[in-house]
């Protein structure tokens, strides 16, 4: 379900995915295809790791990457949930073949 809230959003984000929620900061965000498959690769991987498991491992992930790299634009798009969505947001077919826990193959690689 989308909703649309400029408060639930965070600055510099145009959407968030809370299970089972994708808020968007704007109405006219909802017509982005891109953006909203990105949104829905991350409600598959907080579907397949019980949600609250994702929330923690997302938390701890984006502490080692910013510790790492001392910048949070980096650190963020680093972690392997985000790597996977970015990767394959452009991909509209994508969550039909996408395999269970792909997340898994972006914890390691190349840096973006």
């Amino acid at each position: 379900m989308i909703l649309i809230s400029k408060y639930m959003v965070p600055k510099g984000y145009s959407g968030l995915t809370l299970y089972p929620f994708i808020f968007l900061k704007s109405k006219s965000l909802q017509k982005q295809t891109i953006l909203i498959n990105h949104e829905k690769i991350h409600l598959k991987q907080q579907i397949e790791m019980l949600v609250i498991p994702f929330y923690i491992c997302y938390f701890f992930e984006f502490l080692i990457r910013f510790v790492r790299y001392r910048n949070w634009q980096k650190a963020y798009r680093n972690i392997s949930f985000e790597r996977e969505a970015y990767t394959n947001e452009n991909d509209l077919d994508y969550l039909k073949h996408r395999s269970f826990w792909s997340f898994l193959k972006y914890i390691c690689g190349h840096d973006i």
